[in-house]
């Protein structure tokens, strides 16, 4: 297989797999951001609303949802993503058990980030009539912001990840093109293209990532 053959392939898997991870790091932070502020502030132990019974529904369900492994979690949606997407495979179609695989995760580091910000910070706020929303939105976050980032980081990169695996069953991308090739047709000259494209992509969104956070962290 010739340079430009490798290239024709490795070239729009990559921006399927850029798409995947985008579109589905989007969506999980959706999902995940309000998650992860209630399991906060419903906190018994340190919220700004305790709220036990709320608080242990909520952290069942995203301990149950973090306990799947991704490859099942992914078939038992397949009804799911044909019923938004209009089929169970392919890019556009894998977008949507990676982005539910991510929510809880999304939501724990939230809940996490926002649980480090001072209490002394927060009792501040307080004091000086700050509401429970005005807190969240003008303290919370701001505070927690480079914490936040750390954690959306992470998460892109085990996206990256997920969707490599998603090629075992059709998800397309670089984890796609990798084993249709690479394992299945015996070609490593086409597999280890994919796998230094992913290293690659892990290593330039770590050091982004690492950047703004530090960056946030200096402007205090």
């Amino acid at each position: 297989m010739d340079f430009n053959t490798i290239l024709s392939l490795v070239g729009p898997s990559t921006l399927q797999t850029l798409a995947m991870v985008f579109v589905s790091t989007v969506f999980s932070v959706i999902l995940g951001l309000p998650l992860g502020i209630l399991l906060c502030v419903t906190d018994p132990a340190s919220g700004i609303m305790p709220k036990p019974v709320l608080y242990q529904v909520l952290t069942r369900i995203v301990n149950a949802l973090r306990s799947f492994p991704f490859m099942i979690l992914m078939i038992l949606l397949f009804p799911l993503s044909r019923f938004i997407v209009g089929s169970s495979i392919g890019t556009v179609a894998t977008m949507v058990p990676l982005s539910i695989a991510a929510a809880p995760f999304v939501a724990r580091i939230i809940e996490t980030s926002l649980k480090e910000v001072d209490l002394g910070v927060v009792q501040a706020a307080r004091a000086m009539g700050s509401t429970n929303f005005q807190i969240i939105v003008k303290v919370l976050l701001p505070e927690a912001l480079p914490s936040l980032v750390s954690g959306i980081t992470l998460t892109i990169i085990n996206l990256i990840g997920y969707s490599a695996m998603a090629g075992v069953i059709g998800g397309g991308g670089l984890g796609d093109l990798a084993i249709r090739y690479g394992y299945q047709r015996n070609q490593p000259l086409v597999m280890i293209p994919a796998v230094i494209i992913i290293l690659i992509l892990v290593e330039v969104i770590q050091l982004i990532g690492s950047k703004i956070s530090n960056n946030l962290l200096a402007r205090r």
